[in-house]
């Protein structure tokens, strides 16, 4: 393995648990080891069934934590003492259990109240039998995590140590140093910068209980925010409706209808470097509200809707975007670089991210996305279906490089 200064003088904080790749767990200390970091280990009481925490002692020259009610050594409460401390967190190997758990929010363990108290990066190494592993529960819990930012290394395809054949065996040792020393590298080159996201769906109401809306679920918008703030960016997040947790260190502000989105938009314009609409806003509103809802009983067949117009906030900051970089969205079912052009083109945009909602991973609601990327140039670039989060950091790129070129 070739050594490099990057993990030089790091606090690596290993999470073992009990699965029978722990014993792996003692060739990825020593090798942090040799890369210069300086590495601490918590092990959960089922790991220390397949490995002792004298052996991951003796590799990490530091004393293994296992129990959260150890009298203590010095005044300081352990796991927000390690939680602190790490300058990245690796679970390896991370059962499907101790998946569960995180998502969950379940802090139970010391391994489990560490992680939950931590900012540092988290990165998951799964190891299990490949049944738990394409489990449906396993992999919602891994998409949960992935969109709150946890980071994962996929597990391996091959025998596993059950006897079955599939995906599950830990991740090789160099992928996941690799990995390791890919999140210690990550540049906080956004830095310097205010950003502003809108993200989710606007409601625009018919009565006290009805309204107008549309699918956007907003986890592209989420996922730049939380992917912003990681680089070192001040956030703006405008939001309409989600079940979205709010991503840490991010100013959220709450909309409900296109217009009240307007209002945030502009009064944080004047702040701002970088502008990215991800939302999907509704284009029109009912020209009457009810004030009662409007009951079924003694109504006519057909319920006769008068709309108006929004404000196209998109277009308004075109208008007035000076030399902040402007980002939009496109979501078309039909023609879609002709759309996307002409929707850039016409709102003054610096690139516009177009997706084709009749693709299977592309669109609303899903963790995945399809796009074409173009830009003031007519350059469009292709990317296949990933991440969402995967997606914002590669709309940040070039947002960051055409800020960088202002």
């Amino acid at each position: 393995m070739q050594v490099s200064n990057l993990l030089q003088g790091k606090t690596i904080i290993v999470g073992v648990t009990g699965s029978i790749a722990a014993y792996k767990a003692a060739e990825v200390v020593s090798s942090l080891k040799k890369e210069g970091a300086i590495v601490k280990v918590i092990m959960t009481k089922g790991a220390t069934e397949f490995i002792s925490p004298l052996t991951l002692q003796t590799l990490s020259q530091n004393p293994v934590a296992v129990e959260m009610f150890t009298p203590p050594q010095n005044w300081e409460v352990e796991h927000i003492s390690l939680a602190d401390q790490a300058d990245a967190f690796l679970l390896a190997p991370a059962t499907a259990n101790l998946i569960g758990k995180i998502a969950a929010g379940i802090a139970d363990d010391l391994l489990t109240a560490t992680v939950m108290a931590t900012q540092a990066p988290v990165l998951i190494a799964p190891a299990m039998n490949v049944k738990m592993y394409e489990n449906p529960l396993t992999q919602a819990n891994i998409v949960r995590l992935a969109g709150l930012g946890y980071l994962f290394v996929e597990p391996e395809h091959g025998r596993l140590a059950c006897g079955y054949e599939g995906k599950g065996r830990l991740a090789k040792l160099d992928k996941i140093i690799a990995s390791i020393k890919q999140i210690i590298g990550r540049k906080k080159d956004l830095t310097g910068y205010k950003i502003m996201i809108t993200a989710g769906a606007t409601r625009e109401p018919l009565d006290p209980v009805r309204f107008l809306s549309n699918h956007s679920t907003g986890k592209m918008g989420y996922a730049l925010a939380e992917a912003a703030e990681q680089r070192g960016a001040e956030v703006v997040l405008i939001s309409g409706q989600t079940n979205l947790p709010s991503p840490a260190g991010v100013k959220l502000i709450k909309i409900q209808t296109a217009r009240e989105m307007h209002q945030a938009v502009f009064a944080h314009l004047e702040e701002v470097d970088i502008i990215i609409k991800s939302a999907a806003v509704a284009d029109f509103r009912p020209k009457v509200v009810a004030a009662q809802k409007v009951k079924k009983a003694g109504a006519e067949e057909v319920w006769h809707l008068e709309l108006e117009r929004n404000p196209d906030i998109l277009y308004e900051l075109g208008q007035n975007k000076g030399k902040r970089v402007l980002i939009g969205f496109a979501a078309e079912t039909n023609d879609l670089l002709n759309n996307a052009y002409q929707k850039m083109k016409k709102k003054n945009l610096d690139l516009i991210v177009a997706n084709d909602l009749t693709l299977e991973g592309a669109g609303f609601a899903g963790d995945t996305n399809i796009v074409k990327i173009i830009n003031s140039n007519q350059k469009i670039e292709e990317f296949p279906k990933m991440k969402k989060r995967e997606l914002a950091e590669k709309i940040l790129d070039k947002a960051l490089i055409i800020a960088q070129n202002r």
